[in-house]
């Protein structure tokens, strides 16, 4: 009887040109009960209506957390001053909290939850957008910081404190301007596009920073430039793959582990093991001197394609709907705190460092996209036109990983410290409050939603950074094929090539469970 109503309630379901079973995981010894497709647990918006919705919660949540926290250090500023209380210790943004809680379970989540089919597909320009459209920025801001210092026009640097700032102010979270995209239907390839860039670029640009602080903890007085920079392109070189490789090795571990160690009839104990598999990258690389935020990034896309398919059906939601859950908490208290740290950080404030700083932040993000998009255009066969470029660039909005790193940076004297600080700062809020709100009438403005998603009449809105993130429950991450299944799905396939073959033919079966129908552990479909 529960088999049979498991298969009206579940019919197949088409997911990326192949038929998934649902009721062959239903049948488990776990009562698990699922909604079907049609009927999601979240409200479904539909219409001009949706696009509203998904503008309202994409963006003004955000919004809001800002200037509530603004208000609230306000607040707090004013009782301290009437001598009421004080507050100092506990309304202090400290970065070492920061990025020891906060920002690992952002940056893991992100891995996790993303779309690997439309990722890998343009992995080559969202890396050439992260690195070297990162490298770029780093080098144009820092650059012009420096030279401008020295013809006295602002207050002056040295060459790897400039080159620190630029690194840290091109960390990109364009949270507001992906949210609008998923709201209006554009271009996938574009939202893609800004959304990768946006996660390789974070640990990027945490990688270049830690580089300029490692340079200016040595003395390099004796060292010539030319010097200075091979040591700073070997030391990025070594945190970049270095990381990436510790991240991605203890992912194949513990899909390894969770292969050959049966704990689907335990999920707390499964669950458990997730969880410590998701930090110890952190930890491991970290303690090596090492970026854990590379790493754990890697690990998070490596778990999720392959030791998230051994887990047992109830593990895989909970494992999904609690990153999801942790990582949106983590940014409501980052956002919250950069508002309340606007009082309770002391500020020096020039303001021909700020317009100038601003102007290099603009001018760089257009150095970096329209070049590369010229030069992958060479190469792609879906060409990145003249109006995504321009939405590329307008959409370099910053967060809260470079007002982080600002107060991680160790310079002297302190005045040096607070005016990097400070300007962080007021180029987050413009960024955020002006290109961030008037993102939306400029994609209206230029036209550049999809042509097919205008014609349709329905859209289910998803409230997240992409579009295979919102769904409560995917059918991908509760199905498990059999091998004759697997095998008719992926590897007979003519059309793949690559790594992606490799991946189907090989990596695949090895690192994850088939189920075959005489195992016994599901059921075969009834007749």
């Amino acid at each position: 009887m529960g088999e049979k109503m498991a298969e009206e309630e579940f019919p197949n379901t088409t997911h990326e040109g192949f038929n998934v079973t649902l009721h062959t995981t239903l049948v488990v010894t776990t009562k698990l009960v699922l909604p079907t497709p049609a009927k999601p647990i979240l409200p479904v918006q539909t219409g001009e209506q949706a696009q509203q919705e998904e503008q309202s919660s994409g963006m003004t949540i955000f919004f809001s957390l800002l200037v509530l926290g603004i208000l609230m250090g306000a607040v707090i500023k004013i009782i301290e001053f009437k001598k009421l209380a004080n507050w100092k210790e506990e309304e202090m943004f400290r970065p070492n909290m920061f990025f020891l809680l906060l920002l690992p379970p952002i940056i893991f989540e992100s891995g996790y939850s993303l779309h690997k089919g439309n990722f890998f597909q343009n992995i080559g320009s969202i890396t050439l957008f992260a690195v070297f459209g990162t490298a770029i920025s780093a080098f144009v801001v820092g650059g012009g910081i420096y030279f401008l210092g020295q013809a006295d026009v602002i207050s002056k640097l040295n060459m790897t404190d400039s080159f620190a700032f630029g690194s840290l102010i091109s960390a990109v979270d364009p949270v507001a301007t992906i949210a609008i995209f998923n709201a209006l239907h554009v271009d996938p390839v574009l939202n893609m596009l800004v959304f990768g860039e946006s996660i390789l670029n974070d640990a990027v640009s945490i990688v270049l920073t830690n580089t300029a602080e490692g340079l200016t903890r040595k003395n390099m007085s004796d060292v010539s430039g030319w010097q200075t920079f091979l040591q700073a392109l070997g030391y990025f070189l070594k945190m970049f793959f270095g990381s990436a490789a510790l991240g991605t090795l203890t992912g194949l571990i513990s899909a390894l582990v969770l292969k050959h160690i049966d704990l689907r009839k335990t999920p707390s104990l499964e669950f458990g093991m997730m969880i410590i598999f998701a930090y110890l990258p952190y930890g491991l690389a970290e303690g090596i001197s090492l970026s854990g935020i590379m790493a754990i990034l890697f690990s998070g896309i490596v778990m999720s394609h392959y030791t998230h398919h051994n887990l047992s059906p109830v593990t895989q939601i909970l494992m999904q709907q609690t990153l999801r859950t942790v990582a949106f908490l983590c940014e409501t208290c980052v956002f919250a705190f950069l508002g309340l740290s606007i009082f309770s950080f002391p500020h020096k404030f020039e303001i021909s460092f700020v317009i100038w700083c601003i102007v290099l932040v603009l001018f760089a993000r257009a150095v970096n996209i329209f070049p590369l998009s010229y030069l992958l255009n060479f190469f792609r066969d879906h060409k990145i036109t003249p109006k995504m470029m321009f939405i590329m660039w307008f959409s370099g909005l910053r967060g809260a990983i470079p007002y982080a790193l600002s107060l991680h940076l160790d310079l002297e004297p302190m005045e040096k410290r607070q005016l990097i600080g400070t300007t962080t700062i007021i180029i987050v809020l413009f960024t955020i409050l002006l290109l961030g709100g008037s993102t939306m009438p400029l994609i209206r403005l230029m036209d550049i939603e999809d042509a097919k998603a205008r014609r349709r009449n329905k859209k289910d809105v998803n409230l997240s950074k992409t579009e295979k993130m919102g769904n409560t429950i995917e059918s991908e991450h509760l199905s498990e094929l059999t091998e004759e299944e697997y095998e008719a799905h992926y590897i007979r396939r003519q059309d793949l090539k690559g790594f992606v073959w490799l991946d189907a033919k090989y990596l695949n079966p090895f690192f994850t469970r088939r189920l075959t129908q005489e195992v016994g552990h599901w059921p075969a479909p009834p007749s």
